[in-house]
């Protein structure tokens, strides 16, 4: 892959921009069982935002942040500060108080919008930089230090009467005109550790990551698709391939502004019909868990599965049942943020159920790597992505697992007010360092091993990867979730035990000797250096980290 020189990078504001205009008349922006903005509705509400803004004083390159639930609003004022040239600062709505007012302080934000319950356990007075701060729910003024700012809000309407004396037409959008380097976003991740650092995103990787999405996928789906967004808005990867791909490509966004239960994602799904399915493995994984794989693990199915003819059709009839439950007129599922079961990806390729798993980090915007499901390759994570360079760091990268790093497009510019951190990230030749062990096929596909700082040393030496562990961990009975740590020299694993799945069967009470069941049949699978010496039980689901990986760091005195 070419990095792209900088004469050939857009502008992602005329991206907005061309959509917005396109789709005039078109939905745009529905609040799951709520009500619809269209195109024209979005552009008005962006509009005036605008002239918010200016009549406070804020200028291109200020910060304004965003904390709340996904939604119509939330995409609104999203799109009115990047369109703006002021540098939006999304937040995580599950984020505790205290880093909400850290990373609200830490960005120098200007102003903050957010949910109107998020506002009252705020404290105005610990974020003294803030003009003010406004709900999103009616965009009202909730604190205020500037007059210029009251009155703005007060005499919005007619300011805005004012400069649109006549109507507000597709011909009156014209947005701020961006430069590659300017910074369009700073995105602080919840991390694994302690307050995380803000990575810098230029408009070059918003309109990079566009240019490969809007032809790797948006060439793939019909004129005003229907899309179901669950993934958190203020996380890179629903953000970019949930909102940002949708408005570029002028489709019809739904926010499913309540937890992406199973029940509650196939309720949408089969109501609403999307035609693209984008997720995190974990909802995927349920909802196969639940209703294919009991089918699959039945005596009676196992025998037909071994009969060619009739395995083709049973195959093809458990394929049709997913598609089913998932709307059934879906093009792929993207699976990105974690890495899926291979339990389940197998019996998702044995399927030919139409998949694909994406790579990236918020680092990148944040696409390194994806391909189309007729290419995707089980176990990896695709292909480099358009406008970026991958290399594995290794002497034998189709064998020997190396540091993945990648340069290109798509690449911050660096960690906010934290030059050490950036130096450390990306080296004198413009590569970031990613952290991740990887191996890539000669056909560039990409295998994900683990990371560097879980990786752990056996008492021979050999290193150990505990995800490869995890993965086999995670297939046997009663196993819900589960991580290996280490103690000493042993490996231990911390599992959460499925009750529902035991209480179904009657053997609750019996759970230890599952377990013990479990550690033989698990070291059965590993090579001697990597056997887990205990399997210990933890009773309640393990904290995650924004994009669903699990904080380590809580449970290592567990064992």
């Amino acid at each position: 892959m070419q990095t792209t020189p900088s004469a050939q990078i857009g502008k992602f504001n005329a991206l907005l921009e061309k959509s917005i205009k396109a789709n005039w008349n078109e939905k745009a922006l529905s609040d799951y069982q709520g009500s619809t903005l269209q195109y024209r509705d979005v552009a008005r509400k962006i509009v005036k935002l605008h002239i918010i803004y200016e009549q406070a004083g804020i200028r291109p390159g200020d910060k304004i942040a965003l904390c709340g639930r996904n939604g119509a609003l939330w995409g609104c004022v999203f799109l009115s500060v990047i369109t703006y040239g002021a540098v939006i600062v999304p937040i995580q709505n599950v984020f505790t108080t205290e880093q909400i007012t850290h990373i609200v302080n830490h960005s120098d934000a200007r102003l903050l919008l957010a949910d109107r319950n998020i506002l009252k356990q705020l404290k105005f007075d610990d974020m003294p930089q803030l003009l003010g701060t406004g709900t999103l729910d009616e965009l009202e003024l909730a604190d205020s230090r500037s007059a210029a700012l009251t009155e703005a809000r007060q005499r919005l309407n007619e300011f805005f009467g004012l400069r649109y004396p006549k109507t507000f037409g597709a011909e009156d959008v014209r947005f701020h005109v961006d430069e590659p380097e300017e910074t369009a976003l700073i995105n602080y991740t919840s991390g694994t550790t302690g307050f995380s650092k803000g990575v810098m995103l230029p408009y070059r990787s918003l309109w990079s990551n566009m240019d490969f999405l809007m032809e790797e996928i948006g060439s793939h789906l019909p004129s005003h698709a229907v899309i179901v967004a669950f993934l958190p808005m203020a996380h890179m990867y629903g953000l970019t391939c949930d909102f940002l791909l949708q408005v570029c490509l002028g489709n019809h966004l739904y926010f499913l502004q309540r937890p992406p239960s199973p029940s509650i994602v196939q309720e949408a799904f089969a109501q609403l019909r999307p035609h693209l399915i984008v997720s995190v493995p974990l909802v995927l994984e349920k909802i196969v868990r639940q209703e294919i794989m009991p089918i699959v693990k039945t005596r009676q199915t196992q025998l037909l599965m071994r009969m060619p003819r009739i395995g083709n059709i049973i195959k093809r009839r458990l394929c049709q049942r997913l598609k089913a439950l998932l709307g059934g007129q879906f093009y792929e599922v993207i699976i990105g943020g974690a890495s899926l079961s291979t339990e389940v990806e197998n019996l998702l390729r044995w399927m030919e159920f139409p998949l694909t798993v994406g790579y990236g980090m918020t680092e990148t915007g944040p696409m390194i790597s994806l391909c189309d499901h007729t290419l995707f390759v089980p176990q990896t994570c695709g292909l480099p992505a358009k406008h970026m360079e991958v290399r594995i760091l290794s002497d034998d990268p189709e064998h020997i697992p190396g540091e993945l790093v990648t340069r290109g497009a798509n690449l911050l510019t660096g960690y906010y007010k934290n030059p050490e951190a950036t130096a450390e990230a990306i080296d004198a030749e413009g590569w970031l360092h990613t952290g991740d062990l990887a191996r890539m096929a000669p056909s560039g596909h990409i295998f994900i091993v683990g990371r560097i700082k879980n990786m752990l040393l056996g008492s021979n030496g050999q290193n150990i990867y505990p995800e490869e562990i995890e993965d086999k961990l995670g297939s046997l009975l009663m196993v819900k979730e589960g991580i290996v740590l280490q103690k000493g020299q042993k490996l231990v694993a911390l599992v959460v035990p499925d009750m529902e799945q035991a209480e179904s069967l009657g053997v609750q009470n019996t759970l230890d000797e599952v377990m013990r069941n479990n550690l033989k049949e698990l070291n059965a699978l590993l090579p001697k250096y990597c056997h887990v010496s205990d399997i210990k039980m933890h009773d309640k689901e393990f904290e995650r980290t924004s994009k669903g990986s699990i904080k380590r760091y809580l449970y290592k005195e567990q064992v």
